[in-house]
């Protein structure tokens, strides 16, 4: 069985003040060639459909459009998921009959949770589809009391979905999670605060392959059987060395896999330039395109006047500009660390330190992560 693991596609994401629904059309038909080149017999989208709960109109049309060609021009199935960024209930309206149009979208978690079989010519493929939940609704809804964190409610789902199936049948888990020690970027909201939103690689155990969605950059987490697919696109400039992919595995009767990346070329790429201000009017040295979405860090020692429109004569879609402090001694000195990679409460536990003189207490930290968890969580709700 040939599976086509995408995830994280942020549709309706604004980056910088720009919208990027243009270049995500652009990605998705690139998507949609594959689909027609490769021919996979299942598409597996890993959550973060949309960049909101309540995406924009263009965003909808977008899916709608992407889904519609694959389903009715190729026939090929597509198992999604919700991530923490969509709204289950917007997501998940007309479930019952997108499935008899192989269009399966599981966005809530509930006891009517069931794996979707799909066959090939060694017998059916259980894929068992975990949505994001909170576990306040994962205890109330599979009735599980002890599921005090994402681990135990992750497990939970888990152990729901896999007593459905036959032992000796290959399953597929589809999830969406932080995986303990996987590679963060800026662009992921974080599923709490304090660490006990990760998981570990142990409950994926019951499957052959674990397809993944959340963290941005594609990677494996803890085997090759246990994947991230990343995200469409670069959406943060902390991504702009990644190499964006989507995944393809091949599974063979005895659930054995091989898996590989393939690469879809943006319309506009993602990425940093540093220097002076004179050699980077100088223009691309590598053949790069002038209209790649920039972030500049400027060294320059002194004022520079209209620093954004002068470069914007070469490089019209610079997003950012970075100037480094400046000490006394006129030398370049850069800030204590890289607040883009922080935490929301090392920052906030930054900043009190600057005001009061003095560190958080234990039991203040605790306060503020359990403060920082509330309004994310209020934020994915709204």
């Amino acid at each position: 069985m040939r599976i086509l693991h995408t995830s994280d596609w942020h549709l309706g994401r604004i980056f910088h003040g720009v919208h990027l629904t243009d270049d995500q059309a652009h990605l998705l038909d690139r998507f949609v060639e594959l689909v027609n080149d490769a021919r996979p017999d299942v598409i597996l989208i890993a959550g973060d459909i949309y960049d909101r709960s309540v995406p924009p109109t263009d965003a909808v049309d977008l899916l709608d459009d992407v889904l519609s060609r694959i389903l009715l021009d190729y026939k090929v199935p597509v198992i999604l998921i919700a991530g923490n960024h969509d709204s289950p209930e917007r997501l998940g309206f007309g479930t019952r009959l997108l499935a008899r149009q192989g269009l399966y979208v599981i966005s809530e978690v509930s006891k009517d949770l069931t794996p979707v079989a799909i066959p090939d010519a060694g017998g059916p493929v259980y894929f068992c589809p975990l949505p994001y939940a909170e576990p306040p609704v994962v205890r109330e809804r599979l009735a599980v009391p002890d599921a005090p964190n994402q681990q135990q409610a992750l497990q939970s789902m888990i152990n729901h979905v896999v007593r459905q199936i036959p032992s000796d049948k290959r399953k597929v888990g589809l999830a969406h999670a932080y995986v303990a020690g996987g590679a963060e970027s800026e662009s992921e909201r974080p599923l709490s605060i304090g660490g006990s939103s990760q998981v570990n690689t142990t409950c994926f155990q019951p499957f052959h392959y674990t397809a993944l969605g959340h963290l941005h950059q594609p990677q494996n987490a803890g085997g090759a059987s246990i994947r991230y697919a990343g995200s469409l696109m670069k959406y943060s400039f902390s991504e702009a060395t990644h190499r964006k992919s989507v995944t393809m595995v091949e599974m063979n009767d005895t659930g054995k896999i091989t898996q590989e990346e393939i690469t879809l070329t943006p319309r506009r790429d993602v990425r940093r330039l540093e220097g002076n201000l004179t050699d980077i009017l100088s223009g691309p040295q590598s053949g790069e395109s002038k209209e790649d979405y920039i972030m500049v860090t400027l060294k320059d020692p002194g004022a520079v006047y209209d620093a954004i429109g002068k470069l914007r004569t070469v490089y019209p879609n610079v997003l950012h500009i970075e100037r480094p402090h400046m000490t006394n001694t006129g030398e370049l000195s850069g800030p204590s660390g890289d607040h883009r990679g922080r935490s929301e409460t090392d920052l906030f536990s930054d900043f009190f330190a600057q005001i009061t003189g003095e560190p958080l207490s234990r039991q203040q930290t605790e306060l503020v992560a359990e403060t920082m968890d509330t309004v994310l969580r209020q934020e994915r709700e709204v």
